[in-house]
């Protein structure tokens, strides 16, 4: 037998290197397989989306807890484990008024980006949620559509966030129409 390969490590079990090349590509293209399958069945499932009365719903929690404890209102919503403001594709966001920077958002990664920044191909949809409850008197629940594509589809759908100012904070959730 010959002498396996350093970067063909299952060669030492009696796998040659074409063997291997083989096997990767039947495991890759049964990985392939399995998250098609996955992605496309979630995609057909009605109760992948929230409703819009899910989502007043979520908004109406969210303002209550800030009302209560804004900071740990917003540890809750950056926490990806509560389910009462995460729940399938409907979470909350929250900026901070004037500056913009996100506070709370779906991923952390956007923690302190500015969301007048943010543009969906052409739309300056950041700039245009912010004026919009930059504009709102407290407590006012305005409402904002945009195209994005669901998950699993490259096509865009319509989109409508609600969102509301609670003190230096304006809060959101997006949900498909």
């Amino acid at each position: 037998m010959a002498k396996p390969h350093a970067c063909y490590p299952l060669c030492g079990s009696g796998l040659n290197r074409e063997s291997y090349h083989e096997m990767k590509k039947a495991l890759c293209g049964s990985v392939l397989a399995a998250w098609t399958l996955l992605i496309g069945g979630a995609a057909l499932s009605a109760d992948q989306f929230g409703s819009a009365e899910e989502a007043r719903a979520m908004l109406d929690r969210a303002v209550t807890a800030l009302k209560t404890n804004k900071v740990a209102a917003l540890k809750a919503f950056n926490d990806e484990k509560n389910k009462s403001f995460r729940d399938r594709d409907l979470y909350i966001f929250c900026f901070s008024l004037p500056d913009g920077k996100f506070t709370a958002y779906q991923s952390e990664l956007m923690l302190g980006t500015d969301v007048r920044d943010l543009m969906l191909d052409k739309d300056p949809i950041g700039q245009r949620a912010y004026d919009a409850v930059a504009k709102a008197a407290e407590g006012d629940i305005i409402s904002i559509d945009f195209s994005f594509p669901k998950p699993g589809s490259k096509q865009p759908a319509t989109k409508q966030s609600l969102q509301t100012r609670i003190g230096d904070q304006a809060c959101g959730v997006s949900f498909f129409k």
